[in-house]
């Protein structure tokens, strides 16, 4: 009975102690992903979560990082970045996806499929472990940092090889910002092409508003519409991932990883409510603000996450796979938007 009894007075005092370990970070990363969003307001084409990764990884290759800080932001870097993509779920209406139109779609489809296996076909010819390869897989292909992160909690990754993703991703959609506009206009594009370009081949949401936002409204609008329809497919592939990754453990004796994660499972819900049309604008817009911040919290922290000298230690490999991917990617999409202009 004894025993029992220190048991359950030692459950809530472990708990308290827990979240006195963890509160530092999470406050950190809170309180600049918040910061964020106000800077974002006054710097037209930025947006917060861009600006939120950038500063993490300055700080963290600047300055150091206090030790003290280290729990609440690995937790701020998983934990709140999959609160973000539920909530992500409420901003896309299958309604407004299907309403892109046939030629849109398999634009849609091809740019993501050819540049997720055509990626981990040319990591494997560069001799790049699996994880690495299906993270940069994921994330140049689907949605940047959170596609990397919805691979990571079914790949088991290495927090090194989930750093150089998200590095990766930041360093080509940084590039793709004035690239892919710029493409576009040389290609005699009009607004609208353009914006479809941008939608179906830069890397993160943030990369995408920022270059669409760039060139005009009617591209801004093109082009988010086209990157959502990319994010609708992080649900199916991270599920593909999951059954093979479980399929490859069960040959070697490892633990099977989660078939879904649960948190893609609330981005398909959230999705699917959306689409029902019974969510008041309110509440959209609350969530959408929640959204912000919580990607913007977890941004901040992933990008406490990119050291750029374990980066530059992977060789030239992983930069290379990264160059390749955002051809691969920008390839498909110039010629999907010349064969499927937007109507």
């Amino acid at each position: 009975m004894q025993s029992t009894d220190q048991t359950q007075t030692s459950s809530p005092t472990s708990t308290r102690a827990t979240l006195r370990t963890l509160f530092p970070g999470l406050a950190v990363c809170l309180l600049a992903g918040a910061l964020c969003m106000v800077i974002s307001r006054f710097l037209d084409g930025v947006s917060a979560l861009l600006l939120a990764i950038v500063l993490g990884a300055l700080w963290r290759n600047i300055v150091p990082v206090p030790t003290a800080l280290e729990p609440g932001i690995a937790v701020s870097g998983k934990k709140l970045l999959r609160l973000g993509i539920v909530l992500l779920g409420l901003q896309l209406s299958l309604g407004t996806i299907l309403g892109l139109g046939p030629g849109v779609l398999l634009v849609v489809f091809l740019s993501v499929g050819v540049t997720f296996f055509a990626t981990l076909w040319i990591g494997s010819r560069l001799g790049m472990d699996l994880p690495q390869r299906l993270l940069i897989a994921a994330g140049f292909s689907i949605c940047g940092a959170a596609a990397v992160a919805g691979a990571e909690n079914v790949v088991r990754a290495k927090q090194s090889e989930v750093a150089t993703a998200v590095g990766l991703v930041v360093l080509f959609g940084t590039l793709m910002i004035p690239a892919m506009p710029a493409l576009g206009a040389l290609l005699q594009m009009d607004e609208r092409s353009i914006g479809m370009l941008v939608g179906a081949s830069t890397h993160e949401v943030a990369h995408v508003v920022a270059a669409g936002g760039s060139v005009g409204a009617a591209a801004l609008e093109v082009a988010v519409t086209v990157k959502l329809a990319r994010v609708v497919l992080l649900a199916p592939i991270i599920a593909g991932v999951g059954m093979f990754m479980r399929r490859r453990h069960a040959v070697t004796g490892g633990k099977n990883p989660p078939l879904v994660p649960l948190f893609v499972l609330g981005f398909i819900a959230a999705m699917l409510l959306r689409t029902s049309g019974i969510v008041p604008v309110w509440a959209l817009d609350a969530g959408q603000m929640l959204q912000t911040l919580l990607l913007s919290s977890a941004m901040f922290a992933l990008g406490l996450g990119v050291h750029l000298r374990s980066i530059v230690k992977t060789g030239g490999k992983s930069l290379l796979l990264g160059l390749l991917a955002t051809i691969v990617i920008t390839v498909v999409s110039v010629l999907g938007t010349l064969a499927f202009p937007p109507q």
